[in-house]
């Protein structure tokens, strides 16, 4: 087995003990963390693509969202989170493909969220309210 390929899963090792991952964060920081070790050992500093270390399509689940530029899981990813790679909200969705109206919760507090506010059903109270001014 390569030297690279050995480090790489040390780390992924380390990683993983202190964190639950599941198989595709650990296949992708295994290849990120091997090709990044493979190019320096050999000298080859080419500019770096940005690589997501989670895949940006599946970042967001069902009970927690996956920071694409650390792979930290989250049930909300937020602005303080983000600015801490040195990004703001709108600019890490541009870079890693998301609209602009996507939000970055999990989908099943999202959920609870917009139960939520059907349940207070504001617009009727607004409505009410309105009429009562006039």
């Amino acid at each position: 087995m390569e030297d690279y390929l050995k480090q790489a899963l040390e780390i992924v090792k380390a990683q993983a003990g202190v964190r639950t991952m599941n198989e595709d964060e650990i296949t992708s920081m295994l290849r990120s963390l091997a090709n990044s070790i493979r190019s320096v050992s050999e000298g080859v500093m080419e500019p770096a693509e940005p690589e997501a270390v989670v895949d940006p399509k599946n970042a967001i689940r069902e009970k927690s969202v996956l920071c694409c530029e650390c792979g930290k899981s989250f049930k909300v990813l937020t602005k303080r989170h983000i600015s801490t790679h040195g990004l703001t909200v709108e600019e890490y969705k541009e870079k890693w493909g998301y609209k602009k109206g996507t939000s970055l919760v999990a989908k099943s507090l999202a959920r609870e969220r917009r139960k939520t506010m059907q349940g207070m059903k504001l617009w009727e109270k607004r409505r009410k309210a309105v009429p009562a001014s006039e």
